[in-house]
């Protein structure tokens, strides 16, 4: 990228906190960057940074090295892939799903200045609260409200980690999935709750394997659009790109939004479409 050869390791433990811990004392000062995946550091909800305690304790033996999960990455690059995609999908006319977005907020205050009608799934999700968020007012009160005590629990009991992540939860949320023109946020999110049926849906995601894509066909997805374009057989989380970017820069910390930004402008970085 950008002349430089990267070598991109992936090491999972299949949800066990304590052997990924364990990774992270080994290889600190090994390696340039790391890309954690399957867990947020934290959350940037309007303009706020809430950390989660238990993925900060999972990441102490870092000492040396930099821990990147994604979240400065998302908040800059996917806002701008939604003013990207606007010319071709025109938000104003979309009804949009977003399954979780106080994880990608960067997207969720982009589909709002787009005049798209979305539904923000954070309580029927996460929270198993059949309440639909409709502005982003109100995402924003709640975040306020309830991130200083979410924070504070496993991230687990909110997102799906190793076996969770290949079984579904049918039936909540459906009506939701059957409403939406889009459905758009984080990928082992959006299937762990989608129906059986989602024909001439578009799904917006970033994170996509081969396997994902056969899973969208076989349920008559209409179309994919991922925030970044393929590299090889995949398209990389943005933990994963926003470890390269640090790595690149040299530097020790998650780097800012403008810095972010002009590596997305030099790799051209763009969202990709796939009429499936």
């Amino acid at each position: 990228m950008l002349g430089q050869p990267f070598i991109l390791e992936r090491l999972g433990t299949d949800g066990d906190s304590a052997r990924a811990a364990e990774l992270f004392r080994q290889l600190d000062g090994k390696v340039d960057a790391f890309g954690l995946g399957g867990a947020d550091l934290y959350v940037i909800a309007d303009r706020k940074r809430y950390v989660f305690n238990n993925v900060r304790k999972l990441v102490s033996n870092a000492r040396v090295t930099p821990v990147l999960d994604g979240s400065g990455l998302k908040n800059t690059l996917e806002r701008d892939a939604i003013a990207q995609l606007d010319p071709v999908l025109n938000w104003r006319s979309k009804r949009v799903l977003m399954v979780s977005a106080v994880d990608r907020f960067g997207m969720a205050e982009a589909l709002a200045q787009h005049h798209a009608d979305v539904v923000y799934g954070d309580l029927i999700f996460g929270l198993n609260i059949d309440r639909p968020i409709r502005t982003i007012g109100t995402l924003r009160t709640v975040a306020k409200l309830s991130l200083p005590a979410i924070t504070k629990l496993p991230q687990d009991w909110f997102y799906p980690t190793g076996e969770k992540q290949e079984s579904s939860v049918e039936g909540k949320g459906t009506k939701y999935y059957a409403w939406a023109d889009v459905i758009a946020g984080d990928t082992h999110y959006a299937k762990r709750y989608a129906p059986k049926n989602l024909l001439g849906k578009t799904i917006l995601t970033q994170t996509i394997t081969p396997a994902d894509r056969e899973w969208m066909k076989d349920r008559g997805v209409a179309r994919l659009i991922t925030t970044t374009p393929r590299m090889g057989s995949r398209n990389f989380a943005t933990n994963v790109l926003e470890a390269m970017f640090v790595a690149m820069s040299g530097q020790r910390q998650a780097l800012s939004e403008a810095q972010y930004l002009d590596y997305i402008r030099q790799v051209g970085f763009k969202p990709e479409i796939n009429e499936l």
